[in-house]
């Protein structure tokens, strides 16, 4: 059984890296891709994805608040939030109810085994 994974990322070339790590991580696969916290739901309710990386600045509705919704739209989902400049304080991840921050750069095969492997209940 395969951990299933959405990605959540307002640029092609971000889900596209990031799709890449998913894949290739033994036990993962990618459940769907998103630009948009709105379709990022739509595609959460139907695939029920057992992770979610989850970009911190999309514009619109931000990574934080697509967390708290993906996390009503699919229970159980696990959320991590992705950042490329400032990493978030920990009372925003409290508050997205998102278990982790990582650097875009810093996700490997490596750190996403990591982070399953800390917060993964599935």
């Amino acid at each position: 059984m395969s951990v299933g994974v959405l990605t959540v990322h307002h640029e092609e070339d971000a889900r596209r890296s990031t799709r890449a790590i998913v894949n290739a991580t033994p036990g993962f696969e990618e459940v769907g891709a998103a630009g948009s916290a709105e379709e990022a739901l739509d595609i959460a309710v139907t695939a029920q994805p057992a992770l979610a990386l989850v970009a911190a600045g999309m514009p619109g509705i931000d990574g934080f608040e697509t967390s708290r919704r993906l996390m009503q739209a699919a229970p159980g989902t696990i959320v991590c939030v992705l950042y490329s400049a400032v990493e978030p304080t920990a009372s925003a991840l409290a508050g997205s109810g998102a278990v982790a921050a990582v650097h875009v750069d810093a996700l490997t095969r490596a750190s996403l085994q990591a982070l399953w492997d800390r917060h993964g209940t599935r």
